[in-house]
C-alpha cells in the first residue's frame, strides 16, 4: 500500500489566519501570562528573602524555620500548578485539535 495515498495535510497558514485559532491564543496566554508571573515570584522570593532580610530565620515548628515552610511549600505549589496545567493543557490541545480537523486537506 503505497503510504501518500492516505496522507493528510493540513493547511497551517489558514489556520492561524482564522478567529478561533486567534481566539485560542489569546485564552492560552491569558492563562499562561499570571501563571509563569506568579510561579517566579513566589520561586524567587525565596532567595530574595533569606538573602536580604532575617525574616525567615525565626523557628516555626521546633528547629525548623519559616525558611524550611516556605521552600517546602514551594515543592507543593509546584506539583498543584502542575496539575493544574496538565488539565488545562489537555483542555487547550482538544481545542487544537478541532481546528485542525476543519482545515485538513485529502
Amino acid at each position: 500500500m503505497n503510504q501518500g495515498q492516505n496522507e493528510k495535510t493540513v493547511d497551517y497558514a489558514k489556520i492561524i489566519q482564522t478567529d478561533e485559532f486567534k481566539s485560542l491564543v489569546k485564552r492560552k496566554k491569558k492563562f499562561a501570562i499570571p501563571y509563569v508571573i506568579f510561579f517566579f515570584v513566589v520561586f524567587f522570593t525565596l532567595p530574595i528573602l533569606t538573602s536580604y532580610t532575617s525574616i525567615l530565620e525565626a523557628r516555626a515548628i521546633g528547629w525548623m524555620t519559616w525558611t524550611w515552610v516556605y521552600a517546602f511549600g514551594i515543592f507543593i505549589m509546584v506539583w498543584v500548578l502542575t496539575s493544574i496545567y496538565m488539565n488545562k493543557a489537555k483542555e487547550f490541545d482538544e481545542n487544537v485539535e478541532e481546528i485542525i480537523k476543519k482545515y485538513v486537506v485529502k
